[in-house]
């Protein structure tokens, strides 16, 4: 089963099991896929965070996390939303790959390789597809800013068919010259050449100094399963920390369509929200004090300090951006799920030069407050809205989730696996469910409680009664991010759906 928020890359993905690849093998081609066909949420220009797990439930984690640049500095720094001074960050989601298909041959004997996984992504640019429903919501969402991205609207300005022959040349270059070539090489100095003439503060040897890492999962127990998350830079603690919470109150005995199930998810994900400001790099956040935030007894107390019947007071930081989550499971029981993403919908706007590729405003993520662990400086990673999950149950891999939405994702998974762990939801009916988003949006400054607004008028109305401020947004809003989920049953079952809030869903082979 593959699972994606395009069909066309799920169907890429979909082929490499045809043809007997393994998970990661059909994740990478539907990744690069992916890559082509929702360029306003991911792409070459931008990085991604990968969980694994083998039948055995052996879990593992890579962050393709770009770095900052060697000529960072509180002192120097300026950041900005978008543009150059937004581009602070390299690209590590190519070397990604390269270290997914590594992982593949030596463990999960894996015989693709990654020219042969790029075949599908080239013949995409090289030839066209049609422009997707949400790539044309942020198209026209983003108009009165794009139009002054130099270089973007002779590439994305197109409706209909979509042609991107400089990726396309830039993906064979790749497949030619292999992953590291986007690093180091012919193409890695016309990358360097692109981002110096756009005034990026990246270098040559910033691009050289870019490597994905393997690193240790975070887990907790949830109910009867293990919730595997990234560790920092990502807000996977944030995740856990919620479901953490939530593993104290009886969120089987609520009704999942009343406003009071909505009321305790809600103060869950403040209680949660509340330590993020503590993640950063790992080299700049105490690990000690990240471990604390998932000790069960400060999670019960803060389960005690939520009152059922009024909601917590929330002003809160909003952090945009936006990505994409697809995940595989092949024929013997391998998985990998993961998160693309440029950040914000279309990242830095900036195009680098002739390779067709757009870069990532990951830089807008630092902070230039030389007390927080998310300061910039020479070589840190940011601070990461990414975070895939996966679960294990009875020790094997039983889901794997995720969801774009950058604040919304923490809220968005723990609603996803209230419904599909307390309720036992079907995959698409707990996709479809209405969804709630805390705090500011792009389209809403307030730090409103924003609701889908099929969630029903009593819902609305029970939620106001209790003192959350709340908002309305539309059913199956793009603001609601777009999730997917793969169960694995202990029959060896598979299912598989994607959001209807997206373009894409589950393929078998």
């Amino acid at each position: 089963m593959v699972v994606a928020p395009h069909w066309l890359a799920s169907k890429a993905g979909a082929d490499v099991l045809r043809r007997g690849g393994n998970a990661i093998e059909a994740v990478i081609a539907a990744g690069a896929a992916l890559s082509v066909v929702y360029p306003h949420f991911c792409g070459l220009g931008g990085d991604a965070v990968w969980m694994t797990a083998d039948p055995s439930g052996n879990v593992s984690c890579l962050l393709g996390i770009g770095q900052a640049a060697a000529s960072a500095s509180i002192d120097n720094a300026k950041i900005t939303l978008r543009g150059p001074s937004s581009t602070w960050t390299t690209a590590c989601l190519v070397d990604s790959w390269q270290k997914l298909l590594d992982l593949s041959s030596s463990q999960w004997k894996g015989q693709e390789r990654l020219h042969q996984l790029l075949e599908p992504a080239i013949h995409l640019a090289q030839e066209g597809y049609d422009v997707s429903p949400s790539q044309r919501f942020w198209s026209e969402f983003r108009k009165n800013e794009s139009s002054a991205w130099p270089g973007f609207e002779a590439i994305f300005g197109e409706s209909g068919i979509q042609r991107q022959p400089q990726l396309a040349d830039t993906l064979r270059s790749i497949a030619d010259e292999g992953a590291r070539g986007f690093y180091e090489g012919a193409l890695a100095r016309r990358v360097a050449q692109g981002l110096k003439h756009a005034s990026s503060p990246l270098s040559a040897s910033d691009l050289a100094a870019t490597q994905a890492r393997f690193v240790e999962p975070l887990g907790h127990d949830y109910r009867d399963m293990r919730l595997f998350a990234p560790p920092p830079p990502t807000q996977g603690v944030t995740t856990l920390g919620i479901m953490g919470v939530l593993a104290h109150l009886d969120m089987a005995g609520q009704d999942p369509h009343s406003a009071q199930y909505y009321h305790y998810l809600v103060e869950a994900v403040k209680k949660a929200f509340l330590d993020r400001y503590l993640i950063g790099d790992p080299s700049a956040c105490d690990s000690w004090l990240i471990s604390t935030l998932l000790d069960e007894e400060r999670l019960s107390s803060k389960a005690e300090a939520i009152d059922p019947a009024k909601a917590m007071e929330w002003p809160h930081l909003h952090r945009a951006g936006d990505t994409a989550f697809l995940a595989a499971v092949d024929a013997q029981g391998r998985c990998v799920c993961g998160l693309q993403s440029l950040y914000f919908d279309w990242g830095s706007g900036v195009v680098v030069g002739d390779t067709g590729v757009l870069w990532q405003n990951r830089g807008a993520a630092f902070s230039l407050d030389p007390e927080s662990p998310n300061r910039i400086a020479p070589g840190k990673l940011p601070f990461y809205t990414l975070n895939p999950g996966l679960g294990l149950r009875n020790g094997r891999p039983h889901l794997l989730y995720g969801t774009q939405g950058a604040d919304g994702q923490p809220q968005t998974l723990a609603l996803l696996l209230s419904l599909l762990i307390d309720h036992q939801f079907d995959l698409s009916a707990a996709l479809a469910h209405p969804r709630f988003l805390l705090g500011k949006t792009f389209s809403d400054s307030r730090d409103s409680l924003k609701i889908e607004a099929n969630a029903g008028t009593d819902v609305f109305s029970g939620l106001a009664a209790l003192g959350h401020s709340v908002s309305s947004i539309d059913a199956f809003s793009p603001l609601g991010g777009q999730a997917g989920v793969i169960r694995i049953d202990d029959d060896g079952l598979i299912h598989g759906s994607h959001d209807p809030r997206s373009d894409g869903g589950a393929e078998a082979p």
